[in-house]
């Protein structure tokens, strides 16, 4: 949806920008359905020139490997369909066009004197709609004895699941970590051999983007040791909070096509190819994760839930990624041994501020956040899960 936010939003005003953001936010966190939710964003856009609104989205660059990955497919003999609920179908044609895809299905947008109306209508944005427009490309096609395979991302696509052979989570949230029968992160080519049919090689080893993103991670156990013994935990809380509001500021500058030097240098360090087509969360969301426990948790505890974000989720996903070889059943973009190498880390940092039982209870809450496929973003879920335990723990 960078599209929208930032190609479109992002030069309408600042005001047009954050209600738009405001109300993609809501759908995200299930407060608002995805119809609400498209419904106030193309109001928002009442009055813009369609040929602007057109033009803007035909600029808007590709993610890596798109075309390498659609030509082999076109050459495989594969048919492909685009299936959006955001993207308004008569861009969705174009793009079709530009990647030779075969059927599109999208949203239909209101267009009055040359202008957007407003308006947005389709079964695409309706609950289960995809799965309606599949059901009935299928019958209008006839595609009834054709192998099916879905690529996604977001809980809106789990209807087509019933109707696919195959489903592969592309940089899936967490419903489709759960439910897809393959996970693929990163590069889209990932997806080639799976669809063929050929065995998944797990690749081992960091990349310079994972070990960076890595050691950032892991280099936040510094922050309790600073609180323990430099400065209180509400000063620190508030310097990460002025930084992450800088990050914030920063990645907001990028998006439109400008920089802030230093921290954007460091995020297109961090982050991966396709990470960088879209506003990169993650480090606000980990920001957060230290935050909440530093105001909400008396220090010890607060302490320890940032030991066992920092030490654990960091040491499991190097441990993931180099050693893994097991996949969890109920998460498969996790390993058996990247989980239990982060439990044994939790458990070590989290020991230097808490007696070994509660170290034990904080860590195996956390990891245990860590694996499963929860709605909120586990940078947040380890140290809540952690510090709430902790304080079950202390009352009990």
């Amino acid at each position: 949806m960078r599209f929208l936010f930032f190609d479109v939003f992002g030069r309408m005003g600042p005001s047009p920008f954050v209600k738009g953001a405001l109300f993609g936010l809501l759908y995200l966190v299930g407060l608002m359905s995805l119809k609400g939710s498209l419904r106030r964003i193309f109001r928002l856009l009442e009055g813009l020139p369609y040929e602007r609104f057109i033009s803007l989205f035909q600029a808007v660059p590709l993610m890596p490997e798109v075309e390498e990955v659609f030509r082999e497919l076109r050459e495989g003999g594969y048919k492909i369909a685009f299936i959006s609920s955001g993207i308004p179908r008569v861009a969705l044609r174009k793009l079709a066009d530009r990647l030779g895809a075969d059927y599109i299905s999208g949203p239909e947008i209101g267009v009055a004197g040359g202008r957007l109306s407003g308006e947005v209508w389709g079964d695409v944005i309706e609950a289960g709609g995809k799965a309606a427009a599949l059901e009935r490309l299928i019958r209008e096609e006839h595609l009834e004895s054709h192998y099916r395979v879905s690529v996604a991302d977001d809980r809106n696509n789990l209807p087509l699941y019933r109707l696919c052979d195959l489903n592969i989570g592309y940089n899936p949230d967490f419903i489709l970590s759960f439910r897809a029968d393959h996970v693929v992160k990163g590069g889209l080519s990932g997806i080639i051999p799976i669809i063929r049919g050929e065995p998944v090689v797990r690749e081992r080893g960091l990349s310079k983007n994972a070990l960076i993103r890595d050691a950032i991670h892991i280099g936040g156990f510094s922050v309790p040791i600073v609180c323990a013994y430099l400065a209180g935990p509400h000063l620190v809380a508030l310097l990460i909070l002025l930084v992450t509001l800088l990050y914030a500021a920063s990645e907001s500058m990028r998006m439109f096509g400008a920089r802030l030097p230093i921290i954007s240098d460091i995020t297109s360090m961090a982050a991966g190819g396709s990470e960088l087509q879209e506003f990169v969360t993650s480090p606000i969301f980990y920001a957060l994760g230290m935050i909440i426990p530093l105001v909400a948790f008396p220090p010890p505890i607060g302490y320890a839930s940032i030991a066992v974000l920092t030490l654990g989720d960091g040491f499991a996903s190097i441990l993931g990624r180099t050693l893994g070889r097991r996949n969890l059943p109920f998460n498969r973009d996790k390993t058996a041994e990247g989980s239990l190498g982060g439990l044994l880390l939790a458990f070590l940092g989290a020991l230097l501020f808490i007696e070994p039982r509660g170290a034990l209870v904080a860590a195996s809450c956390g990891m245990l956040a860590e694996v499963l496929p929860l709605p909120l973003n586990d940078n947040m879920a380890i140290p809540l899960a952690s510090g709430l335990a902790l304080m079950a723990l202390a009352l009990a």
